[in-house]
């Protein structure tokens, strides 16, 4: 008999829906978008992807998904944020009061790098993810410029981290599904089905 297979939702307000939808599936779960209340309340974990943050954190108070989606990571519900996501999961955001969750103790600089043009790859090492480099995409990603306890830093690059986890919140300053590497996707897939 083979293992049940959570059910994990994306945030479809924007960004990049599709190709996280396709991750989650290439990693082992049922992947479905969700825009209402009612969705959320149907899922067993949640990715947030990239796009831009101010815009989403506005589209989550617009849609009154902001505090059922707090509400939901307060009682376990694992969290992925990319890019954006990370952003909104931050409990500080340097020089911004935009909306956002707040759930997670980081500190983040939006655009670290630059702007579209700036946007780069590279490969990072994340000895949690085995000991393969991962190939990031950066897109006017964001910097972690302080993780408090408890967080977890689980890949680093010279500008700080790009990937953590806290808990059952996972958080990366890159774009994850871009790639074929489906660790991070699949890493979340086993924190989902662990809760």
């Amino acid at each position: 008999m083979s293992e049940p297979r959570p059910t994990i939702g994306v945030l479809a307000l924007q960004g990049d829906v599709p190709e996280h939808l396709r991750a989650l599936r290439e990693a082992g779960a049922e992947a479905v978008p969700v825009k209402t209340v009612e969705a959320l309340e149907q899922v067993d974990g949640l990715v947030i992807p990239g796009g831009e943050s101010t815009t989403v954190g506005m589209l989550l108070e617009r849609f009154e998904l902001m505090e059922p989606l707090r509400q939901r990571v307060a009682g376990g519900m694992p969290l992925f944020g990319t890019c954006t996501g990370l952003i909104l999961m931050a409990k500080e955001i340097e020089g911004s009061p935009q909306p956002r969750i707040g759930c997670m103790d980081i500190a983040v600089r939006r655009n670290a790098y630059g702007r579209q043009v700036d946007s780069f790859e590279a490969d990072i090492s994340a000895p949690a993810l085995g000991s393969e480099p991962v190939h990031a995409v950066f897109i006017r990603a964001p910097q972690v410029t302080r993780a408090d306890s408890p967080v977890e830093v689980l890949a680093d690059s010279e500008a700080g981290p790009v990937l953590v986890r806290q808990g059952r919140m996972l958080g990366a300053t890159f774009h994850p599904e871009l790639t074929g590497d489906r660790r991070v996707h699949s890493l979340f897939v086993e924190m989902t089905k662990q809760s």
